[in-house]
């Protein structure tokens, strides 16, 4: 079970190095998201982030128009549709979730992750752990050429996290759902040993210490999640 989770690890690591290189790197601009003038431009036909044409381009094939500033107005613009919600969990995301841990996949079993992981994203587009799946079965059936594309459509979400802070108490990352925390601790290859929320809704998650590095505690900003849950879930 713990070389599985390993592999993963590994695959998120390949498939998302480059947009946490660059964002740790500061080779990309880090910037605060702006959620209202991320609401007027994903909320206007005329606009080119207008929420149903980024949404065409991200599922779509070509992977060499949708750029970073794509990415960030349709993840934060997720939060603006009516489809959002960000406690959802699909009801098919945990349907092969034996699978997961196993060392070794036969045909028909990484068939069935990759069914379920499209149902799953079909029903919540930003399940990143459905997207691991997906890439991991990808890749054991050297379906090489849609391996690309979903690494692409991955590195490019977790990029559009990683821009819009540091993980710091003063710049923390920006998530539009809970899992979404651990997703990029994972992705970064650390271990969360501690949680806290606090009452204005910016959380810290400890992790354990890596050799050679010093990070111990990351911090993520999940506030507009939160004020979109109040009004789904008003009791």
């Amino acid at each position: 079970m713990l070389n599985f989770k390993r592999l993963l690890i590994n695959i998120l690591l390949i498939a998302t190095g480059c947009g946490i290189a660059l964002a740790q790197q500061s080779k990309i601009e880090v910037r605060p998201v702006d959620f209202d003038h991320i609401r007027q431009v994903t909320m206007s036909a005329k606009n080119e982030y207008y929420f149903p044409k980024l949404l065409r381009m991200f599922t779509g094939n070509d992977t060499t128009k949708f750029k970073l500033e794509h990415a960030r107005n349709l993840y934060y613009g997720y939060t603006f549709q009516e489809d959002y919600d960000p406690l959802r969990e699909s009801v098919y995301s945990s349907r092969v979730e034996d699978l997961y841990y196993q060392d070794k996949h036969t045909r028909v079993e990484l068939d069935s992750i990759e069914h379920y992981a499209d149902l799953s994203l079909a029903d919540n587009i930003f399940d990143l752990n459905q997207m691991t799946y997906q890439i991991f079965a990808l890749h054991e059936k050297k379906k090489f050429q849609k391996e690309t594309i979903r690494k692409f459509r991955l590195d490019r979400i977790i990029a559009a996290i990683m821009s819009s802070g540091r993980g710091t108490k003063d710049a923390p990352w920006v998530v539009i759902s809970p899992d979404h925390e651990y997703n990029i601790v994972n992705f970064l290859g650390y271990r969360a040993i501690g949680h806290e929320t606090s009452d204005d809704g910016i959380d810290r998650i400890t992790v354990e210490p890596r050799p050679g590095k010093t990070a111990t505690e990351f911090y993520f900003d999940l506030r507009r999640a939160l004020q979109v849950a109040a009004v789904k879930y008003p009791d």
